[in-house]
């Protein structure tokens, strides 16, 4: 069956190229700008950026709820929502947040913005690109998740423990319940997640190596 390659224009494509834009910006920051203002100016800069730059992966439900891709729906909410959390709940809501202050920040931005400028990149090339993604980006999709995914899933775990008594504070016992629930719902949503990288990479790496016998 003969790939279906879609203008660059296209706007599934669109969305893809500028999300990677987006979360390269965030990149250049952490490696950039962060040696050079450091913490917690570092974290006052870029909090609202990344935040915005998040919120615009909402458009993914409606793409996987509407089976423009194929795309699991309970996996796409739950990295969503979790990220929503984060962004909105602690670094909107609670900036003074401690651990936001920390190179747990940094680290959490790092992760963050590596896999989603990766994951964003293949995506695009996998839609507009007759030839796909370079084996390079395949094997950057299909192997950074291993650390980058647990790594950004602790980070988030942290900060949101360590908003927990100063949402307590500000906004009542309800809110700390709130945060609670969501660091609960990692239980059940990170492995589905993650379970899902690992299938996908069996895929990817079974056909990029099909592709490459057959050059050889």
């Amino acid at each position: 069956m003969r790939k279906q390659i879609q203008s660059p224009l296209a706007p599934l494509p669109l969305y893809n190229i500028f999300s990677a834009v987006g979360w390269g910006y965030v990149l250049y920051n952490v490696i950039s700008v962060f040696p050079k203002v450091q913490q917690p100016k570092f974290y006052y800069q870029t909090k609202n950026i990344v935040t915005m730059i998040q919120c615009c992966a909402v458009v993914e439900i409606f793409i996987s709820l509407l089976e423009i891709v194929r795309s699991p729906l309970i996996t796409t909410v739950s990295q969503v929502f979790s990220r929503l959390l984060v962004v909105i709940g602690v670094f909107q809501l609670l900036p003074e947040t401690p651990l936001l202050k920390t190179y747990t920040y940094v680290v959490l931005l790092s992760a963050w913005s590596v896999a989603e400028f990766v994951r964003y990149l293949y995506y695009f090339y996998s839609l507009a690109d007759r030839k796909g993604p370079s084996e390079v980006l395949v094997l950057l999709r299909y192997n950074l998740f291993w650390v980058l995914y647990p790594t950004g899933v602790a980070c988030e775990l942290l900060i949101i423990y360590s908003a927990l008594p100063l949402a307590e504070e500000r906004y009542g016992v309800f809110s700390k319940w709130v945060l609670l629930g969501g660091m609960l719902a990692y239980i059940p949503g990170f492995p589905v997640l993650f379970s899902h990288m690992v299938a996908q990479r069996r895929r990817g790496m079974k056909k990029m190596y099909q592709v490459f016998c057959k050059q050889n």
